[in-house]
């Protein structure tokens, strides 16, 4: 079969203008000066995606917070009513212990001369 008709070919050519930039020292892709003015409008767009990034995630955090503060109210209110009905053993109950017996004490003397 004739491969040569299913190839495809590709081209890309750069140009650097070498010999021009050689003889007047300027950088490929423009003079300094158009750098700087590049670099400089894009300032203001990179604050602008940087406060609104900052207002995302305040409103984030703050979605974060709303939730975990209704999960807190939540149980405490589900606590506080097993409370008062008396199903909940929680820390305030103690253990009182009426009569014990003491099966064998030690004393142990040390001598000191």
């Amino acid at each position: 079969m004739n491969d040569n008709r299913r190839k495809i070919i590709i081209s890309r050519t750069i140009d650097y203008k070498h010999s021009e930039s050689s003889q007047n020292g300027s950088v490929p892709g423009g003079s300094p000066w158009q750098r700087w003015l590049f670099f400089l409008a894009l300032l203001p767009l990179f604050i602008g995606a940087m406060l609104l990034g900052m207002v995302f995630f305040s409103i984030f955090f703050a979605l974060i917070v709303v939730v975990a503060a209704a999960i807190g109210i939540r149980f405490w209110w589900l606590r506080r009513k097993l409370q008062k009905t008396g199903k909940f053993e929680g820390e305030e109950k103690s253990i009182v212990i009426e009569d014990a017996e003491i099966i064998e004490t030690r004393t142990n003397k040390s001598e000191h001369k």
